[in-house]
């Protein structure tokens, strides 16, 4: 089995870390910059950030946040919110990221995959799909839907239907986020994550829901996800990215030495 990646996630709102549940009633807690550093030093294996208001906004992202938090980390950094465009990624690799996680704007524009990954390798472009739990339909088999504009407007589009499509155009990964579970903490969606990762050639990382470490360990184990994101549990004090390593570990779960 492969080293398993534990990746923090930092929702930013207004240049501040914020966190909710199921994508609503968000609360400020903290400075993202400074909440990066700290699960840096803790062993991270890498970072996300999402400007989870651009999309909706209709903004470009806030790149001189971009800029502070690459600063402070030395791991991969993968950054999204309000990407529409080819020059919108590139802005946001040259600030720092490694790579770009495109959500709204793939959907709206699909070929948006593929002229990232001929421009910048499919390595730097993750797929972001947030995800809502429907009844199965003939336009969503699967019984999943992908949602969009942080999680303000149902697209009617399949969830699998689209994750085939995203790696068929050039998504090097995929960040599947259950709306359903987000922010919960009683566990990722190990349904919906089974179904993605058995379907695609490509790293899942499982996100929404994570509470408790034996989370981790369900959703990293069983040919589940390549990858758990971690945010309340770690965001709010419950948790370290070091001792969440330490119980994977004592589990028999592969997981990456700190980088120190």
């Amino acid at each position: 089995m492969l080293s398993r990646r534990i990746i923090p996630c930092l929702d930013v709102r207004e240049g501040r870390t914020t966190k909710g549940v199921k994508f609503l009633d968000n609360v400020d807690i903290g400075d993202p910059v400074e909440m990066a550093a700290k699960y840096y030093a803790e062993g991270a294996d890498e970072l996300v950030f999402y400007d989870i208001t651009a999309s909706a906004e209709g903004r470009g992202i806030m790149l001189e946040v971009v800029r502070q938090v690459a600063a402070a980390v030395f791991i991969p950094f993968s950054v999204g919110g309000g990407l529409h465009c080819l020059e919108d990624m590139r802005a946001v690799l040259l600030a720092g990221a490694e790579k770009v996680s495109l959500n709204t704007g793939a959907v709206l524009d699909p070929e948006l995959i593929r002229q990232g990954a001929r421009a910048f390798g499919r390595q730097c472009v993750v797929l972001g799909m947030d995800v809502l739990r429907v009844p199965a339909s003939p336009e969503q088999p699967s019984g999943y839907e992908i949602v969009t504009h942080g999680g303000r407007r149902r697209t009617g589009l399949d969830a699998l239907e689209w994750a085939r499509t995203a790696e068929a155009l050039g998504a090097g990964e995929i960040c599947l986020n259950s709306i359903d579970a987000d922010g919960t903490c009683d566990g990722y969606e190990l349904t919906l994550t089974r179904l993605i990762s058995s379907s695609v050639g490509i790293p899942v990382i499982a996100s929404g829901g994570a509470g408790r470490p034996e989370h981790l360990r369900d959703v990293l184990s069983h040919g589940c996800a390549d990858a758990a994101l971690v945010a309340s549990m770690v965001h709010f004090g419950g948790h370290t990215i070091g001792g969440l390593k330490d119980y994977l570990n004592r589990q028999g779960i592969p997981v990456r030495q700190s980088w120190q």
